[in-house]
């Protein structure tokens, strides 16, 4: 696979029936939910969960979300979703990446990055990354291109 930055988090996913939307394509929400499931598991394969956010009252919040999708993907087709954490000031901001291909070329159909903040869940005040966060998160930082 032809990733944009080493060491992936990776998701197999494939559209359903539910997924297709009136083009007969992938409908643009079901890639932004796909996102989220890799976000988290990412998190928790790292050490993360949403428990442990709830037990430190914090949490990495979207600020912005960007996706462009570059190609239509259909029903049944083998896809291979990547996230990365690729930048991050280990205080109170980073991003997460995303790359989805398609299994059967290589292609990639889209590109995806958020903008995250560190909040505190009580009040949805910004707060610095406790060191949780700092410990478990930088070390899985790539560096961007």
């Amino acid at each position: 696979m032809d990733w944009d930055y080493p060491r992936p988090y990776t998701l197999p996913v494939t559209p359903q029936a539910g997924d297709i939307d009136g083009l007969n394509h992938t409908n643009n929400a079901v890639y932004v939910r796909w996102c989220e499931q890799a976000g988290w598991a990412h998190s928790e394969q790292l050490g993360l969960s949403l428990d442990d956010y709830r037990r430190l009252d914090r949490a990495m919040a979207i600020r912005r979300g960007e996706y462009d999708y570059l190609l239509p993907t259909l029903l049944g087709e083998s896809l291979t979703l990547a996230t990365w954490l690729v930048a991050g000031d280990g205080k109170l901001a980073m991003q997460r990446r995303f790359q989805l291909l398609r299994d059967s070329d290589g292609a990639t159909v889209l590109r995806g990055c958020w903008d995250l903040v560190c909040i505190e869940i009580s009040s949805g005040r910004p707060r610095r990354m406790p060191v949780e966060f700092i410990d478990t998160y930088m070390p899985a930082v790539v560096q961007a291109s």
